[in-house]
């Protein structure tokens, strides 16, 4: 079905521009009335694999599983499993970054053969965009996508990305490398992530690539105010909620009927812009 992009590109199409998070952070675990251990994540994932059978894409937010050690990890490795099975696209939220043999070791991670290695995985630039190269070609050779931070919400990123250097922001510059990246595809496999509730998103009238709108919901982003964020291209965002969606649960048919109301507000903002 030719590379991520291109898969990614009809998933969007034929199921709404939508990217469901799995996010079990204890208050949540709490609030379905699971426990905080291994047990309650594996059942909290599963609850989330069975209501969001057969949409686009789903992120798993590996720091939740992560901090069980290493049977969250074994958690992660069976939802990811399942959630392929179910015909959804996987991206990993890991945010992995480093150099040299290290990004390496995380490429073959999340990028590779490994059980862990998702559709896609986030990354973090800021040890300098060449810094994930390792990653960027790893992926590429599996057919698999990447998510580079660009410009997110938080407000301890902007002393770094709002930051000039030659002309531009530090934000603009990573939108424009990744774009460089994806000059020569139809369907770019190299993504950005920009925060939903920016005021001043960086320009992405020129990036042939998805881009992924984290913020929306429970943190303050709304569909109706994404239209036409930085520019972008009509089918290339794709807004992604957790909590919105997540609260919800338990219950699978209200976590889904949640997911279809957002899904069906996103398909609706895709349309308009």
């Amino acid at each position: 079905m030719g590379g991520f992009g291109d898969r990614l590109s009809a998933a969007m199409a034929q199921r709404g521009p939508l990217c469901l998070g799995i996010d079990p952070h204890t208050e949540l675990l709490h609030a379905w009335g699971l426990g905080a251990d291994p047990d309650g994540l594996a059942r909290f994932s599963d609850l989330c694999v069975t209501a969001f059978e057969g949409f686009a894409v789903v992120k798993p937010q590996v720091a939740f599983f992560e901090a069980y050690g290493s049977a969250g990890f074994a958690v992660l490795e069976r939802t990811i499993a399942a959630l392929r099975e179910a015909g959804v696209l996987v991206l990993a939220d890991a945010k992995r970054g480093d150099i040299g043999s290290t990004m390496a070791a995380y490429a073959d991670a999340w990028a590779g053969d490994s059980p862990l290695a998702a559709d896609a995985v986030t990354a973090s630039p800021y040890l300098g965009f060449g810094s994930l190269q390792p990653l960027l070609d790893t992926a590429r050779r599996h057919d698999r996508g990447v998510f580079v931070l660009a410009a997110t919400s938080n407000p301890e990123g902007a002393s770094v990305q709002r930051a000039a250097t030659d002309g531009r922001t530090v934000a603009q510059s990573i939108v424009d490398d990744a774009a460089a990246l994806n000059a020569a595809e139809r369907n770019g496999s190299v993504g950005v992530v920009v925060g939903a509730t920016l005021t001043d998103p960086p320009d992405l009238r020129e990036f042939n690539g998805p881009v992924l709108v984290p913020g929306v919901g429970a943190q303050g982003g709304r569909p109706e105010t994404l239209a036409g964020l930085g520019g972008a291209r009509p089918g290339h965002l794709l807004p992604a909620v957790s909590r919105e969606v997540l609260r919800a649960g338990p219950d699978v048919a209200a976590l889904r009927g949640a997911a279809e109301r957002m899904r069906d507000a996103v398909a609706y903002l895709a349309r308009s812009v």
